[in-house]
């Protein structure tokens, strides 16, 4: 099954969408990779959730991705004496360290890493921006705020605090804890970051991982922007995660940091996935907003690498309506006569490599020649991210001897892989790039594919080799 858009589809699993019966349609309807949130799951359903999608995959003879999503430290502010309380518009509150009960003037704030981070003149965002506060006056212990939008406040509300940088580790121990019993599945190929701040968030997550998944930054603090190119020179793949985001800062500035990011993703070659209430009407109801679609084309025409749904998938009453819808919009974007000249008019020049020079001659001899594909021998996928890179018009195949860089590889935008076994020699690579390229579907007889490879071979990053050869009969023959 070879799917005919670029663009990947992520979808989250939940209460509507967790049966083997469910999966499976949810990966024909267009899921390339399923995301398990574990703000909402245990390891025990965890491991319970990857074995249904390895067994499904057995059954739909793909590869399939698996993204875990660490749910990152939850600010909240404590309990009232009685559950809630009305903060006025003007008034003082105040967030403490007592642990005593709170009322209209005060609450309990179980966090004395924010307690000693807040400065005077901060924002406080309370109730995922619902309710608005600006600290006057700090001390270790307290910080008592003017009310600037005030509201009913309830237990155990959340706070964001997009003028503070907070001098804890991005991971709990509850991360910690999620992060090893997923690695120790063997069947993880993604772990997603939540609230990352500074670079050195990823790295305690990579130090821990040690390459046996990838790392994805997920982008919702305002102080991850001022560090973005840091950042994303550090992660595998970056997720425009819009949602708190979008609490944190201005709504009206994040589709223009959804662009800065996405551009940023595309010149380094990492892959970058757009996510949070992309089709969020279509959680109760069956179609979508004319906005929602447009929202998702958006995201299509600026080459992300994938798009995700949360809710929609995870809890909605539409779970395959909204894959499928997805993948509708893609396909139908991705044939749109614009498509592909806003896709070239935002490529990168390549980077000083030898790995990129070959990607975009690669990319440039299959369109001047007109070749039916550009076939990647990749042993850890990264000569075909940097096929991906190009944003080639021809579709991308990627043949690899490993199962993790095959799955791994299903969130890359336009790479199609396949599972094969090692490769003996150069002119192997050729044969059997052909011939797969043929039993695919991707090419005919007589047509011509360029491949790439890296020599000597299963050397990570050593891209150097460019042949263009013929489908069927001779292979070896060459222009």
């Amino acid at each position: 099954m070879r799917r005919l858009r670029r663009v990947k589809v992520l979808a989250t699993l939940g209460p509507s969408s967790s049966t083997p019966e469910m999966v499976e349609k949810l990966f024909r309807a267009g899921a390339d990779v399923f995301r398990i949130n574990m703000s909402h799951t245990s390891h025990e359903r965890m491991r319970e959730l990857v074995q249904t999608i390895r067994d499904v995959e057995d059954e739909v003879a793909r590869p399939i991705g698996i993204l875990i999503d660490l749910q990152g430290p939850k600010l909240r502010v404590g309990r009232f004496a009685d559950g809630a309380a009305m903060l006025k518009q003007g008034a003082s509150f105040t967030l403490d360290a007592d642990p005593t009960p709170g009322d209209e003037t005060r609450v309990h704030l179980p966090h004395p890493e924010i307690l000693e981070a807040l400065e005077p003149g901060h924002t406080l965002l309370l109730d995922d921006g619902k309710i608005r506060l600006i600290a006057r006056a700090c001390t270790p212990t307290s910080t008592t705020a003017e009310v600037i939008v005030g509201g009913r406040l309830s237990d155990r509300k959340g706070v964001s605090l997009p003028d503070t940088l907070i001098k804890t580790s991005a991971m709990t121990p509850k991360d910690h804890a999620d992060l090893e019993a997923a690695l120790a599945t063997d069947s993880v190929d993604w772990i997603a970051l939540s609230f990352v701040q500074r670079p050195e968030d990823i790295t305690e997550a990579t130090d821990i991982i040690q390459g046996r998944a990838g790392v994805m930054t997920k982008i919702e603090k305002p102080q991850a922007m001022t560090r973005l190119q840091e950042i994303v020179d550090l992660s595998d793949s970056v997720m425009v995660a819009r949602g708190d985001l979008g609490v944190e800062m201005p709504l009206e500035v994040v589709p223009g940091l959804q662009k800065q990011m996405t551009r940023a993703c595309r010149k380094a070659g990492k892959p970058v996935i757009i996510a949070t209430q992309m089709l969020e009407s279509m959680i109760t109801q069956p179609t979508p907003t004319r906005a929602e679609v447009s929202d998702v084309a958006t995201a299509v025409f600026e080459g992300a690498d994938a798009i995700m749904l949360s809710a929609e998938s995870a809890a909605g009453a539409y779970p395959v309506e909204a894959v499928a819808m997805m993948n509708s919009i893609a396909l139908n974007v991705e044939n749109d006569p614009y498509y592909r000249s806003i896709i070239d008019a935002q490529r990168a020049e390549p980077e000083p490599t030898g790995a990129d020079a070959i990607s975009a001659a690669a990319r440039q001899i299959a369109e001047t020649l007109d070749l039916a594909a550009i076939i990647c021998w990749t042993a850890y996928g990264t000569t075909a991210r940097r096929a991906s890179r190009e944003r080639p018009k021809q579709p991308i195949i990627a043949l690899t001897p490993s199962l993790a860089t095959s799955r791994r590889l299903a969130l890359v935008w336009g790479v199609h892989s396949v599972l094969t076994h090692d490769a003996y020699d150069l002119d192997d690579i050729v044969n059997r790039a052909c011939d797969i390229a043929l039993d695919q579907g991707i090419a005919t007889e007589k047509d011509r594919v360029i491949i790439s490879a890296g020599v000597p071979l299963r050397q990570p990053g050593a891209t150097n080799m460019l042949r263009i050869a013929y489908v069927g009969g001779d292979h070896l023959k060459r222009d």
